[in-house]
């Protein structure tokens, strides 16, 4: 999932037999863990200095079960092929606990790699305390691989003190902010009022639920594209249009990325955009001139509300052949309580329970309850299919996006091409 929140974050392709799971039939399911190890994934990137955090919690956990627990840090962009060929492996390759990330639960619950965890969850009295969107994404046939743990949306972040300069307010609607957009444009030629960022798959998506569309629909069992709709055609018509007859956004944007558009905002050129709830405090970070200079807002929906945004994050999960409940009780204390809090207060992603996500809520930080409100009010998530994941790698939205920002085909007939392109991956 974190792919889709900060982009890739490399680790050798090589798995010793020495790091990874070591667990068997004959203790799998032992809580006493003195002499045993528990080895652990995590991704590289989303705390900047995570070992500090994982010391205390290694040293907890000890204290608690006797087990140690041995992390190894991976990254985003060799991750997911390290798992299918831990996986594909046996139980003596997999780690006991990793992070996976949501949109990577399909895939691995379908191979038989991951454990269902749902009456642990349910006798934890944790089920009807998860964040909606972010649980629904990690449950397959109503079984549930793993604990949510942190999650990000997309909402609008903006100049604020460009905002003020010219009495503008966040727009509520998606007339408002093609006006805003348009005059922000007028105003600052030197900024770009609001990227229509072709690389950016997760910029498109928001006006396509917004419309009532989606990118695909389960029917009969089988998953079928939906992204050609009049619904979604519709949304990504408003969405390219800012850019194809508005010119809110320059022709450079037809190939940007979320990092081109960060890029870009970081050195004050950019007044408006699309962006994740860990953005704000990144862009300060890298441009300290911006502190106080940002706000934020839900994306508006088509007549007012929020369009929806896509919801992602990543999951502990523990893996077949493991010391499962030594690995159940390091996910607990990771995913509950103060590791959690600790965990969300320094990466600036959300917890992935409501209890707490209220106490962040209730801080009422004007640039994160814009995120807190649209991650539980309009969270949605990708189709939950392996088969998506292949759409992704091969870029279909994307490439939809940047043909008809540079004229080569209509909205209807690039969005009818994509959907040709992702039905025969789904049948594949």
């Amino acid at each position: 999932m974190r792919k889709h929140l900060i982009g890739a974050v490399g680790v050798s392709m090589a798995l010793s037999l020495t790091a990874c799971g070591s667990g068997n039939s004959s203790d799998s399911n032992s809580s006493d863990g003195k002499g045993k190890t528990l080895t652990v994934w995590i991704m590289e990137g989303t705390n900047p200095d995570a070992k500090p955090f994982f010391d205390e919690v290694s040293a907890a956990f000890k204290k608690k079960t006797g087990a140690k627990v041995r992390v190894e840090y991976q990254q985003w962009a060799t991750a997911q092929k390290k798992f299918t060929t831990a996986i594909e492996g046996g139980a003596s390759q997999v780690p006991d606990v990793a992070e996976v990330g949501t949109t990577w639960i399909p895939q691995f619950a379908e191979t038989g790699g991951l454990v269902d965890v749902s009456d642990k969850v349910k006798k934890a009295g944790l089920n009807n305390d998860l964040v909606e969107g972010l649980a629904d994404a990690g449950t397959l046939n109503g079984k549930q691989y793993g604990m949510p743990w942190y999650a990000g949306v997309r909402g609008l972040v903006y100049r604020k003190d460009i905002f003020a300069k010219y009495h503008l307010k966040a727009p509520t609607t998606w007339k408002e902010l093609r006006d805003t957009a348009k005059v922000l444009k007028e105003k600052e030629p030197g900024m770009t009022a609001f990227p229509v960022a072709g690389g950016a798959e997760m910029f498109a998506a928001p006006f396509i639920w917004g419309a009532g569309g989606d990118l695909a629909k389960l029917e009969g069992g089988k998953w079928k594209s939906t992204i050609n709709s009049p619904e979604s055609v519709k949304g990504i018509t408003f969405y390219t249009d800012l850019a194809r007859k508005d010119g809110v956004s320059p022709a450079k944007a037809t190939t940007w990325t979320e990092k081109e558009v960060a890029t870009d905002f970081e050195k004050g050129k950019v007044a408006m955009t699309i962006s994740g709830n860990w953005t704000p405090k990144a862009f300060v970070q890298a441009a300290p001139d911006l502190n106080g200079k940002l706000a934020a807002a839900p994306i508006p929906g088509e007549n007012g509300g929020m369009s929806k945004s896509f919801l992602g994050g990543s999951y502990l999960s523990t893996f077949k052949g493991s010391h499962q409940d030594l690995a159940w009780q390091f996910v607990q204390m990771v995913t509950t309580g103060k590791f959690a809090t600790k965990w969300a207060e320094q990466t600036n992603y959300f917890p992935g329970q409501n209890s707490l996500l209220k106490k962040v809520q209730e801080k009422n930080d004007p640039l994160v309850a814009p995120f807190a409100k649209q991650m539980t009010e309009a969270g949605a998530t990708v189709p939950k299919t392996p088969a998506y994941g292949k759409i992704q790698a091969s870029q279909v939205v994307p490439k939809m996006v940047q043909s008809i920002l540079t004229g080569k085909q209509s909205v209807q007939a690039a969005a009818d091409q994509a959907a040709k392109e992702m039905d025969k991956i789904f049948a594949s």
